[in-house]
């Protein structure tokens, strides 16, 4: 009998369908794999066990009158704790929101219920989802899979973790700098960064809304793309019959990704586009310098819409918050706001200018994290060596989000290491049957 905590989605969705997996069994053998694990505490907030079952007994109902919803149906899988779930406590890993029960489902867990998915229960993430490390000590800090002493990337931690330690088939995170992509590489799965507004955010807890977005954490680019097509409740994109590899043509951006990485990452990303090149594509270095005036002014751009998005609740309890989340949200408070429209300016026509310097190309690559896992008690310093540590993570992820487009992150064969490939805004589609296509050549399998 297989392991259905090793299989992907999509084969656990295609073994439902050709009835050799049963939704209840299957929900239970999830729901007895977490209860069981020594790290759960640290992964999921909380459990929806009813829920689940409910749903498992009826995706097994509709599985034996030929009724199932699409390929998913019957699939259980996670979900961050700022996705809203209708009488179960929606927290966000924040102190400032104990307590907080809201009445409905968020609309993207309302149309992956509508086509079948099981809800197993909420993950662990960085507070109020600003950092892109993962540490959260005022809840719990999940472990990194390659290192559980380490940093699990954020702020989609728990999420990751579920899929990474095989409590949960994928989990369903939010990216705002970085927060699927990160926790996506560092712990070697699948992550997809939508494009803001392609997914709609009514029932999520809010961080910056210019640069919220939906997106799954998964094992294959198949689940993702699966995974898309139900938290849309639309078609999933078609992966079949993909382009080789020969003859893509991929923009390999040299400005500000490259700058100071470690290098084991730096190895692995060199090693990812000489397989690549191995196979035909036509890897093309370019520079976009100008990108560095908004790169400069991000913090701004982050710091002053998220601190106006919380700063009641933060001044009301100042002490609740882990210091250094805190610290970045204050850092909203001093920016002028004609300096704040002007680098909202700019950055409208540096977007203009990059669609034009990409249109040549199947889609960018760049290394996903310019870095591998900090240690947890190296961060607990605090002061600096957080900040700094942040900054770093979130420098390359960060980019795509300015830049507005739709991402994929691949792992490689190194372990925590990963590369993104960047396609431009709504082109989820398009840039999943890339993934598709060169999957197996950045992962370095044969």
């Amino acid at each position: 009998m297989a392991d259905w905590t090793t299989m992907s989605a999509a084969d656990l969705g295609r073994g439902i369908g050709a009835g050799e997996i049963d939704p209840v069994a299957l929900t239970e053998t999830y729901l007895d794999a977490i209860r069981a694990h020594a790290f759960a505490p640290r992964i999921y907030a909380r459990l929806t066990e009813d829920r689940a079952l409910a749903e498992a007994e009826a995706a097994r109902d509709r599985a034996r009158l030929g009724l199932r919803r699409g390929v998913l149906d019957g699939v259980p899988i996670s979900w961050k704790d700022l996705y809203d779930t209708a009488g179960v406590a929606t927290e966000s890993g924040s102190a400032l929101l104990k307590g907080r029960v809201p009445a409905r489902d968020a609309e993207v867990l309302r149309n992956a219920t509508q086509a079948g998915l099981v809800c197993l229960g909420k993950t662990h993430m960085s507070e109020l989802a600003f950092s892109g490390l993962g540490l959260n000590p005022v809840t719990a800090t999940s472990p990194c899979v390659n290192d559980h002493d380490a940093a699990p990337g954020g702020s989609s931690s728990g999420a990751a973790a579920s899929v990474a330690f095989g409590l949960a088939p994928a989990g369903i995170g939010s990216d705002t700098g970085g927060s699927v992509r990160l926790p996506a590489c560092w712990n070697d799965l699948v992550g997809l960064k939508t494009t803001v507004g392609r997914l709609p955010l009514t029932g999520v807890v809010p961080l910056i809304t210019s640069f919220d977005t939906v997106g799954p954490l998964c094992r294959t680019v198949e689940d993702a793309a699966l995974l898309l097509g139900a938290l849309e409740g639309a078609p999933a994109p078609d992966l079949r019959n993909p382009r080789p590899v020969k003859g893509l043509r991929l923009g390999a951006l040299q400005t500000v990704v490259l700058d100071a990485m470690e290098e084991v990452p730096a190895r692995a990303y060199r090693a990812a586009l000489e397989r690549l090149e191995g196979e035909g594509a036509v890897i093309v270095p370019f520079d976009f310098p100008e990108i560095e005036a908004p790169m400069d002014a991000s913090g701004m751009l982050y710091s002053v819409e998220a601190w106006a998005t919380w700063r009641e609740a933060i001044e009301a309890d100042p002490q609740a918050m882990f210091q250094p989340i805190r610290e970045r949200f204050e850092l909203g408070k001093t920016p002028a706001a004609a300096d704040f429209v002007a680098a909202w300016k700019r950055l409208e026509e540096v977007r203009l200018i990059w669609a034009e310097r990409t249109a040549g190309f199947d889609a960018v690559i760049v290394p996903t994290a310019p870095n591998l896992p900090p240690k947890v008690e190296m961060l607990m310093q605090l002061g600096e060596t957080f900040a700094k540590a942040n900054l770093l993570t979130l420098r390359n992820t960060r980019l795509g989000n300015l830049l507005g487009g739709a991402i994929v992150h691949l792992p490689s064969d190194t372990p925590s290491c990963g590369v993104s490939l960047m396609a431009p805004p709504m082109a989820e589609h398009r840039v999943l049957r890339l993934a598709a296509e060169v999957e197996s050549t950045v992962r370095g399998v044969a």
